[in-house]
């Protein structure tokens, strides 16, 4: 290997940790050919994953599903991709989320404007839902950067494991995550979760509303919201969201809520509400 091959090498190395992603795009913007691509993969230090996309080998056999957190902080630190991690996936991350389903992984809850064609399934140990980011109409309100510590428990701590994850503040989280009603969560997730949100930023959920394109979604959030009666919620402007008009049907065999006129499930309502829908 010439002394500029071992120094493209050589830096690749630093910035890529073992087990962790690149893709063709990644390499080219750090000096690597795809023809030395290639020679790193015959030489071993790199491993030809999918079509566009390379791993720099790790501790764990190449058949073994990669931690989904790696994948992503690939994705966000080194390939500088608009991913972030949102949904219940955001809210699980960020402690609000104790109890998980039984059986199987829980799914994790992808968004961006678009995916690279070499994302698989494969590749990590959890469901990928991948999602548009046409909720709040592409804007990127309401995403922070979170750090993680997810390799602490399988050996000594390694710096890359602090790299931060990007995902959804809870004020844009539980609008994604009710914007998956009634088919991909259930009600009684939401309901659970929403109970633990105390601390949200009436000024940030706002914005969000103000932003958010489904009527769904909004007038969810506002009978959670009335449901659980959390400080933040007599601050919020609820003059600026618009919630449409008309009834909307969304649980069969519910209740359609007196004021915001969306079926819910019995028991999201009270009995007082319970007479005033009819139902």
């Amino acid at each position: 290997m010439d002394e500029q091959k071992d120094t493209r090498l050589k830096s690749l190395l630093n910035t890529l940790p073992p087990g962790f992603y690149v893709d063709s795009k990644g390499l080219t913007a750090r000096g690597v050919r795809r023809s030395s691509a290639a020679g790193y993969v015959r030489s071993g230090w790199l491993r030809h994953v999918a079509h566009g996309l390379y791993q720099r080998p790790g501790t764990a056999p190449a058949e073994t599903k990669q931690d989904w957190r790696v994948l992503i902080q690939s994705m966000q630190t080194i390939m500088k991709l608009p991913v972030h991690v949102g949904g219940m996936t955001a809210l699980q991350q960020l402690g609000h989320r104790h109890y998980l389903a039984l059986g199987g992984s829980e799914p994790v809850y992808l968004y961006a404007p678009r995916f690279p064609g070499w994302l698989d399934q494969s590749l990590v140990d959890a469901p990928l839902h991948l999602r548009k980011t046409g909720l709040f109409g592409g804007a990127d309100l309401g995403i922070d950067e979170a750090s993680t510590s997810s390799g602490e428990a399988d050996g000594p701590r390694r710096d890359w494991w602090d790299w931060s994850l990007r995902l959804s503040s809870p004020e844009r989280a539980i609008l994604e995550a009710l914007d998956e009603l009634p088919d991909q969560e259930s009600f009684h997730s939401v309901d659970v979760v929403f109970q633990s949100l105390v601390n949200l930023r009436p000024r940030r959920l706002t914005a969000l509303l103000t932003a958010c394109k489904s009527v769904k979604v909004k007038r969810l959030f506002f009978v959670f919201a009335e449901r659980h009666g959390h400080a933040w919620f007599k601050h919020l402007d609820r003059e600026s969201v618009d919630l449409g008009s008309g009834d909307r049907s969304l649980v069969k065999g519910g209740r359609l809520h007196p004021i915001y006129r969306i079926t819910v499930p019995h028991d999201l309502l009270n009995d007082n509400e319970g007479a005033a829908s009819g139902g």
